[in-house]
């Protein structure tokens, strides 16, 4: 192997057809395919890392990113075959940790990858015409389950998993939509769509059954497990004027794209297409990104809408409208229009979007920003910078300056800084720019466009052109090293032109084919030219003729340099060999290795040699050139490499090439044979700017100056007013403060008296609420010695019972203990004779088996030799049975002809036979309603038949409930004697009761009246006193303002005073002064005195006349209310004695009802004695008080001591609620409040004793 090395730094450059282009690592870290590479980029750090392809990679088709950031899947095509390479991005560098590639199934390549929820599992799809989707457990390199999606051969552009699901995958292509599972080792569709489904472009998941499908149509589609829910169009956007003014861009417009057969991604003929057809056509959605609010999608191109959920809805509504800004560097500012936007995603923390274009340019923004901006677009930013977006056709570095120069065939021209991977300076132009040269000081640049030449001017800003040539489809220029001269081929002639007089000094004739490559030797005497004719020249510049040349027409060559002593030329060319020329003749070829090179450079050193393959890959040698193949190969672009170069230092390496990638690497040899080169001189800081420009700077700096001094005179003033402003509002508020200080704490000392008097008074409330207390617990406790008295004999007999009881028990557990001990005994012994003989029977059970076993042996093999016999029988046997059933399927086929006429005539004869059923059957269903109508009337006599039985069933009950309800009602009698006695004697103590209660009433009341009158009193009292001390307060302030004005008064006399004793010595002065003295003080201020008492007198008395109407109109209202509040008083008062009236004569109605109850029953019982005992239990159970239930007799003793203690319970309940009542002023003890009715107690009474 070499010991030169090359190390990736870092790429300027993005490939947008790779499927899945860009994707979050973490917060700040994003991966994106680049070259050959795929690129860790740190959005915030800007450094890169990179992930190399395989070796001999075509070119990367997809990538998929793990759920859990950990693993990346590369799809490559490697030599023609596909292979999937998964790598570790947690570890450092990134390894690979699985290659997929020995397939079990036709496959050309992947095209779109998924990894499932939990990043065990990978979803592959094939490209057509297999279009198989793979369900492959990666780790094992398993195969889960194969199926063919597609059997038309249609595009196929995504494959997904469910967020949540392994077993859910989601398949989208060219009116396809599928959803399959995985169940039982195959992939089975759930779904199934009508009509004819439109073309599919991206999709995405919002939930774990919910789908999102863009089409080319412009349509979004929700779907819920395979139906959809819902569906919108999103609506084209008219251009604007500046869109509208511009033309459509020219069809020479040669982009380069690289979309895959199956790709979305729209290719160069389809983006003319797209310019020449009506710019509002439906808009194309390519990619869609899901987050927590609901999801982004491309709406058409330089257009990204935001979608959020509708709440409560199964619906989204637009929400936000990003698009791709204009870019003023731009020639077209329509561009931003002309881009597709093919591939987003959110950050983990959903802060950030990023959006991948067709014009391999990355953008992103911050969601906040969406947010801000809500009436207008919010706009992408560049990510990095503006990069190219096809082939990259001229490179270029100076001495100067760590600069490198490039244009493509997109039609601009950019300029890099390699130092701080940055870019300088770029511009757009109307043609395309095949080649480019910077002069050694990095202050110019000299580009060839299709039409002319150009020579331009690096501003600080700005590629400004200063001289134009009119030179057509120049392809290849260069500085000299000293910068004087810069050369520049157009066909077969080379143009040299000088730097200083701008003017065409020498033109070389000679090629007869194009030129390809032209070199400077060091000292800028010699120049070697290769082209496409096979001809290596050595041109002197100082005669203008060649000195050597080296013809080869079978060679196409494609680049030359010449080494640093000017001795040997070094060509490539399409004979696949590296070729070393002096002296008009080959020395020495060197093989390439099946590729061709492209592109070579050497080192200023002369130690190292660095060429360019057509598959993208570069090749590091050492020189002189080894005879092996000794060299390090890197994968680096994904196309052939154009242009290479190295730096003036030799530390850097710098290739570009058909995919738009420029690639910076660091370049060393390990022997280290003086190719490190320390710089003298740093690099260089000075940059070009116009007279114009820098007048036009400080002309707007000036203007800015005196603009900002204007300003800060404002902001003085303002601040000024403003302290001005403060100290007087702060003045106001001290003084306000003071004053309500002052207020509060009058307010606080007139509280503290109230607080004493309400103390007061609770102390006394307190006082004779502990003595009714005391009463109270007195009489609870002489209730509950006597209850305790009654429980203690009762505990007593109980714990006899239980003595007894706890005898008896121990008695039956000793004799049970003696049964269980004996029971014991005799099933041990019984149980341990049978445990010998089942031991014994074991041991014979054992010895059965072994024998069993040989027996079986021996039978197995006999049994395994007839089978094999059986089995070659059987064979012969089917064998010839599968002969006689193809003999049969002959005749068979035969047959079938005959029974097909047999058939067609069977047919008639049914047809007839149905006629013939269908008239029968409607003779049927006629019978059938005759049928139903006789089955209806038989049903009706019966249920008229059970109705006349239960009738009589129940008269006959309903005698023997008579029958019961006489012998009841003459045991009721007895009960009802005893209990009209009983009524009688407590009516008297009731009625008197009842008296005692009234005379309580009307007491309370009056009571109550006279308390309302003292609070009344009380309330103007404190209304009176608060207006007293209202205006001594207001009074207290005017004569402290008033003592205030005489101070000032005194203070400006005394002033004055002493002024006037100045004047001692001259008398007419003072004469003056004590005049003028008199006049202001003696005179003005008895007229202000004056003036000041009639106001004085004005104001006191329409303040006491404003008091006095205060007070009476506060009084009227505080009459008005309490008149009112007596009146409702009052009217509660009464409505309660109403109602006690009317409970006292519903009482009285009672007891006359109950004594003329008790006198028939008297009645009846005198007649019932006279007559029979049969007629009398008719009589009685027909006519008197059915609705009474019957009771049993008790007790006499016991029932009138139940009726006494609950009346004497009532009348204690009714005590406790008149004293609870009585300290409490206004509340009235037996308001809303009805005695119980006798005759009710005496019901419940009835009820407990049955």
């Amino acid at each position: 192997m070499s010991t030169v090395v090359a190390q990736s730094l870092h790429v300027f450059g993005f490939r947008s057809h790779v499927a899945n282009n860009v994707f979050f690592f973490d917060e700040q870290i994003i991966i994106f395919p680049s070259g050959n590479h795929c690129v860790k980029y740190n959005v915030d750090q800007k450094w890169q890392k990179f992930i190399p392809g395989s070796d001999k990679s075509q070119g990367m088709l997809a990538l998929s990113i793990s759920p859990n950031r950990r693993y990346l899947a590369v799809s490559e095509t490697v030599q023609e075959k596909p292979v999937i390479t998964i790598y570790e991005l947690s570890s450092i560098p990134c390894r690979k940790r699985k290659i997929l590639n020995n397939f079990d199934f036709p496959v050309q390549r992947f095209i779109s990858m998924a990894f499932s929820p939990d990043s065990k599992y990978l979803l592959t799809q094939t490209s057509p015409p297999e279009s198989n989707l793979v369900y492959w457990l990666w780790e094992k390199q398993k195969v889960m389950a194969i199926v063919r999606i597609d059997t038309q051969s249609n595009a196929i552009y995504q494959v997904s998993f469910s967020p949540q699901d392994n077993t859910q995958v989601c398949v989208t292509g060219n009116g396809m939509f599928k959803l399959l599972r995985f169940a039982e080792g195959t992939l089975k569709q759930t779904n199934f769509q009508r009509g004819e489904p439109p073309n599919y472009l991206a999709h995405t998941w919002v939930s774990e059954d919910k789908i999102v499908v863009g089409t080319d149509a412009g349509r979004l589609f929700l779907f819920e497990s395979g139906d959809q829910r819902w569906e919108t169009s999103i609506t084209v956007k008219e251009p604007t004027s500046e869109t509208k003014n511009l033309g459509v861009i020219q069809e020479s417009e040669s982009l380069i794209q690289f979309p895959t057969l199956t790709s979305p991604v729209p290719s160069c003929e389809q983006v003319t297409m797209a310019s020449s057809r009506s710019q509002l056509s439906p808009p194309q959605v390519f990619a869609i990104a899901a987050y927590s609010k609901g999801f982004a999608c491309s709406a058409g191109p330089g257009r990204v809408l935001l979608y959020e959920k509708v709440d409560d809805k199964e619906s989204y509504r637009e929400s936000r409208e990003i698009r791709i800004p204009v870019d003023p560097q731009s020639n077209d500012p329509s561009q931003s229009d002309k881009q597709d936007v093919l591939c987003m995603c959110f950050s983990p923390s959903e802060e950030t979007l990023i959006a991948s274009t067709s014009k391999n340019q990355l953008y992103g923004i911050t969601m906040s920003l969406t947010e801000i901006s809500k009436g207008e677009p919010a706009h992408f930013e560049y990510l990095m910078y503006p990069l190219h977006s096809a082939s990259i056709t001229g490179l270029a570095t100076c001495i100067r300056k760590p600069l490198i120069a490039t244009c493509s065939v997109d039609r601009s021209v950019r300029i890099w800084n390699y130092e701080s991977n940055t870019l300088e300076l770029f511009k757009e132009y109307q043609e395309e720019a095949y080649t480019i040269s910077l002069h050694p000081s990095g202050h110019f640049i000299v580009v060839g466009f299709a039409d002319k030449l150009r020579l331009m001017n690096l501003l600080i800003d700005d590629i400004r052109s200063f001289k134009e040539y009119s030179v057509r489809g120049c392809r290849e220029s260069s500085f000299s090293n000293g910068g004087h001269l810069f050369a520049a081929a157009s066909g077969n002639v080379i143009h040299i032109f000088s730097t200083t007089s701008l003017e065409n000094v020498l033109n070389l004739k000679g090629h007869t084919g194009k030129i390809r490559s032209i070199a400077w030797n060091t000292d800028d005497s010699k120049l070697i030219s290769c082209g496409t004719d096979g001809a290596v020249y050595e041109w002197n510049l100082s005669s203008g003729k060649r000195e050597t040349e080296c013809v080869l027409k079978s060679c196409s060559y494609n680049c030359v340099t010449i080494s640093p002593d000017g001795k040997i030329i070094f060509a490539v060319g399409s004979d696949q060999t590296l070729k070393e020329i002096a002296d008009s003749s080959v020395l020495r070829e060197m093989p390439a290795f099946d590729v061709t090179y492209t592109a070579v450079v050497i080192s200023h050193s002369g130690r190292m040699m660095f060429v360019g393959t057509s598959v993208g890959t570069i090749r590091a040698m050492k020189y002189p050139l080894p005879l092996q193949k000794e060299f390090n190969e890197y994968q680096a672009h994904a196309g052939p490499v154009t242009k290479m170069s190295l730096t003036f230092d030799d530390q850097f390496l710098l290739t570009v090439a058909e995919d738009g990638c420029l690639f910076t690497w660091k370049v060393f040899d390990k022997d280290g044979r003086g190719i490190k080169r320390e710089r003298e001189v740093g690099f260089a800081e000075e940059v070009l700017v116009t007279k114009t420009d820098m007048e036009e700077k400080a002309q707007i700096m000036l203007e800015l100056k005196t603009r900002v001094e204007e300003l800060k005179m404002e902001n003085e003033y303002q601040l000024r007013l403003k302290d001005m402003n403060y100290s007087e509002k702060i003045k106001e508020l001290t003084d306000k403060f003071l004053q309500e200080m002052e207020s509060l704490k009058t307010k606080n000392q007139v509280l503290r008296t109230e607080k004493e008097k309400q103390d007061i008074l609770h102390r006394e409330r307190i006082d004779d609420l502990l003595d009714k207390q005391s009463r109270e617990l007195q009489d609870l406790e002489c209730c509950s010695n006597q209850k305790l008295l009654l429980e203690y004999e009762k505990y007593q007999e109980l714990q006899l019972k239980s003595q007894r009881m706890q005898e008896e028990y121990e008695k039956q557990l000793r004799d049970n203990d003696e049964t269980k001990s004996q029971a014991l005994e005799e099933l041990t012994e019984f149980y341990e004779a049978k445990l010998q003989e089942k031991i014994s029977l074991l041991e014979e059970a054992q010895e059965d088996v072994r024998q069993q076993l040989r027996e079986f042996e021996e039978t197995k093999k006999q049994i395994e030799e007839d089978e094999d016999r059986e089995i070659q029988d059987i064979k012969t046997k089917y064998e010839k049975k599968l002969r006689d059933e193809k003999e049969s399927n002959l005749r068979l086929k035969g047959e079938t002809g005959i029974m097909r006429k047999k058939f067609s005539s069977l047919q008639k004869e049914i047809e007839e036979r149905t006629n013939d059923i269908e008239l029968l059957k409607g003779e049927q269903v006629k019978l059938q309603g005759v049928i139903k109508s006789l089955e209806k009337d038989i049903l009706g006599l019966k249920r008229e038949i059970q109705e006349r039985d239960e009738t009589i069933q129940d008269k006959e009950k309903r005698i023997y409930d008579l029958k019961k309800k006489n012998q009841e009602l003459e045991k009721f009698k007895f009960v009802l004697d005893y209990k009209i006695k009983e009524l009688k004697k407590q009516i008297e103590p009731r009625e008197n009761e009842i008296k005692v209660m009234k005379e309580q009433i009307q007491e309370m009341e009056a009571e109550l009246g006279r308390f309302h009158k003292q609070n009344t009193q009380l309330e103007l009292n404190i209304t009176e006193l608060w207006q007293k001390l209202r205006a001594t307060d207001q009074e207290m302030r005017r004569e402290r303002q008033k003592e205030r004005d005489l101070e000032a008064l005194v203070k400006r006399f005394k002033m004055d005073l002493h002024n006037c004793v100045a004047y001692i010595q001259e008398p007419r002065l003072l004469k003056g002064k004590v005049r003028a003295l008199f006049e202001k003080y003696v005179q003005r201020a008895d007229m202000v005195e004056i003036a000041g008492l009639n106001s004085d007198l004005q104001q006191e008395y329409a303040r006491q006349r404003e008091h006095l109407e205060r007070n009476l109109a506060t009084i009227k209202k505080k009459v008005v209310k309490e008149s009112e509040l007596h009146r409702t008083d009052y009217v509660r008062i009464m409505q309660e004695n109403v109602l006690l009236i009317k409970e006292i004569n519903e009482l009285r109605r009672e007891l006359k009802l109950t004594r003329s109850q008790v006198y028939d029953l008297e009645a009846a019982l005198k007649l019932t004695k006279k007559t029979q005992p049969q007629d009398v239990t008719e009589k009685v159970s027909g006519e008197d008080l059915p609705g009474i239930p019957p009771t049993m007799r008790l007790n006499a003793q016991e029932e009138t001591g139940r009726i006494i203690e609950m009346q004497r319970l009532e009348i204690q309940r009714l005590r406790d609620q008149i004293q609870e009542q009585e300290p409490v002023p206004g509340l009235h003890p037996l308001a809303g409040m009805r005695l119980p009715s006798l005759l009710r107690s005496e019901v419940d009474f009835e009820v407990q004793t049955k």
